[in-house]
């Protein structure tokens, strides 16, 4: 094996090229001429609508304009708190910060790397106005926990579920547990498309009113120029749309490699503990494999070595959230976060996009071990 294996595939749609060369010239050759917000939009939204079992699917610019409209439409602002991750993609704490509330930070279990439903009880107060877990890499977050919590304290949960579309927790799909559910079509996602998109999904009525006007400047989608809100613009692109409905079908088929290379490294891996290699927890219930993300001591040698074999990595969340500079307004001093900062130094992300080869998933799992015999 001799070929680079990029961690960013540049051919990630290589077989859809002609398609969406066809919904580019349909689109833009359509006697409607409506590029965002049209028929194709809503047949995106239905297909989801019946693939989910959602209520109401909402399709906004980008999973960030998702969280943006969700945080919104709970009408959160100055003075409320959410409690997000603290090892995380900062939407997570902008979506907050950006309505004027308040971001607090959780730490993470340390070995799924998702917000500790333990640490999000400890930190509720009677400012506290929503709970935003968010699904990472491979692994779902405790979301029947938090909902119960949720539900206890009498508190909204936002469930950021960008990189986990199709996964299942207990027979309940990713996106379905909270009161919001977002999803994102970023590139490398695992619905991702060539350009940006995202969703909202929630059962309730009003919400989804709600968001529905945020994404379009407050409009209802009736009367235009008639603004009922001060809203955003997080509209979605026809094109987009048309090529999400193409690629849709093979969805299934796409997750299911994942997860089968997923299976095949986890089990690689595992003689590999004693030498300071953490892989994610096995299974399938609660897992996306959106990023297949080991825990790693001597992560800078074994990527440096990976990197000299042709095989490239990526280093996620190298600074946790309330370490970065945006937001140390919200770091209270004194306050660590001991795991998120572990898991910013460990963790080391290989490839594990669908259409790796046999050969190549081999390669990749036996060169990580060769380099600790």
């Amino acid at each position: 094996m001799t070929d680079t294996l990029p961690f960013f595939p540049p051919d990630l749609f290589e077989p859809d090229r002609g398609a969406l060369l066809d919904i580019l010239y349909e689109v833009g050759t359509d006697p409607e001429q409506k590029f965002i917000l049209g028929r194709r939009t809503a047949e995106l939204e239905q297909a989801l609508r019946e693939t989910t079992g959602a209520k109401h699917v909402i399709a906004c610019g980008s999973g960030t304009g998702g969280l943006n409209l969700s945080v919104a439409a709970l009408g959160i602002g100055p003075g409320d708190e959410v409690i997000v991750p603290a090892f995380c993609c900062q939407p997570v704490a902008s979506s907050v910060a950006n309505e004027g509330g308040t971001p607090i930070f959780a730490d993470i279990d340390p070995w799924r790397m998702v917000i500790d439903p333990d640490e999000v009880e400890r930190l509720i107060t009677p400012r506290t106005k929503a709970i935003m877990p968010a699904h990472l890499f491979s692994i779902m977050a405790d979301m029947p926990r938090l909902m119960e919590i949720g539900r206890r304290h009498d508190i909204p949960v936002i469930e950021d579920a960008a990189v986990a579309q199709g996964a299942v927790l207990d027979g309940t799909q990713a996106g379905r547990f909270g009161e919001l559910g977002v999803l994102s079509f970023f590139q490398v996602k695992a619905f991702g498309t060539a350009g940006e998109g995202g969703m909202v999904l929630t059962d309730d009525d009003d919400l989804a009113t709600t968001v529905r006007m945020l994404r379009n400047h407050g409009q209802d989608g009736v009367n235009r120029f008639l603004h009922h809100r001060i809203g955003q613009n997080s509209r979605f692109d026809e094109i987009i749309a048309g090529f999400q409905l193409h690629r849709l079908p093979t969805l299934a088929e796409r997750l299911e490699r994942r997860a089968q290379i997923a299976d095949y490294y986890t089990k690689r891996f595992e003689p590999l503990r004693e030498h300071g290699v953490l892989a994610p927890p096995p299974g399938r219930n609660g897992r996306c494999y959106y990023v297949y993300s080991l825990l790693v001591d001597r992560r800078e040698d074994l990527r440096s070595y990976l990197t000299g074999q042709g095989i490239g990595t990526h280093i996620y969340y190298p600074v946790p959230l309330p370490l970065q500079p945006a937001f140390a307004a919200w770091a209270p001093e004194g306050v660590t976060w001991p795991h998120s900062e572990q898991a910013s130094r460990r963790n080391l992300a290989i490839p594990i996009w669908p259409h790796l080869t046999d050969a190549q998933v081999e390669y990749i799992a036996d060169t990580i071990c060769e380099f600790f015999e």
